[in-house]
């Protein structure tokens, strides 16, 4: 089976479309245009256009493609925000919220028009920004799901708990866990496939395969194709192997 991956987005638009496009290509040289394509989570927050982001993802799922979006981080901040009751993650250190500078909350705001000033409260911002963002992108993120199995694969935002069966896993962990993760060389069953913890080139661990490679952090937005347990790039010039790291 063939399905595709692109990692955490992070409200850039653009790059997203070229990722699609490159996906496009390859599925056309393949024949096989049907083959789905998995969205890691981390949709919004940090980059310019994450309003742009969710209509796009909206759309296309509305037009008929095999899209699959997870939830990560972020996307669960940004909605637990968006609610009747403003609410703050928990997995959050404690002076933190989504409208931290170190966040992406007020970028993504800002890509639906909503300021923040220094020095507004919660009380006076949270209505402008329900207003300001539609109904329809407020229940996209509510509703995304947080982990996808296809056959040997196994997606999620930021990773599994070690030892605990996937119908058991945890939404805290699913979105948010990071070293008990990824010091683990436990063999999970399924490949992981994931993103949260950025890397500086898609890696594969045999046991996961981690594609966020930054764009959060003004780096690449990777695609990957995954046929079996074994990973490609894709690029302008084609597919790439996704070595196993020694």
């Amino acid at each position: 089976m063939r399905i595709y991956a692109i990692g955490d987005i992070h409200g850039h638009l653009d790059k997203l479309k070229a990722a699609h496009a490159l996906i496009a290509e390859d599925s056309a040289r393949c024949g096989d245009i049907d083959a789905p394509v998995v969205h890691i989570g981390d949709l919004v927050d940090r980059g310019p256009d994450s309003r742009g982001v969710i209509d796009y993802l909206i759309e296309g799922r509305a037009a008929g493609k095999k899209w699959v979006v997870l939830k990560g981080n972020h996307d669960r901040m940004a909605a637990m925000f968006l609610r009747d009751h403003p609410l703050v993650d928990t997995q959050l250190l404690i002076d933190h919220n989504w409208l931290h500078p170190r966040i992406g909350g007020v970028e993504t705001l800002a890509s639906y028009g909503v300021g923040v000033p220094e020095g507004i409260r919660t009380y006076q911002l949270h209505p402008k920004a329900r207003a300001a963002v539609p109904e329809r992108h407020r229940a996209f993120l509510e509703e995304l799901p947080v982990l996808h199995r296809v056959g040997d694969l196994c997606f999620v935002h930021a990773g599994i708990r070690p030892g605990v069966a996937l119908e058991a896993q945890e939404e805290d962990d699913l979105c948010w866990i990071r070293s008990e993760f990824l010091e683990s060389t436990d063999d999970h069953g399924p490949l992981i496939v994931h993103g949260h913890t950025p890397v500086d080139h898609v890696t594969h661990y045999g046991n996961r395969l981690n594609i966020d490679t930054g764009a959060g952090h003004g780096k690449a937005l990777s695609a990957v194709v995954i046929e079996g347990r074994e990973a490609w790039l894709l690029t302008p010039e084609g597919r790439v192997p996704v070595l196993q790291a020694r």
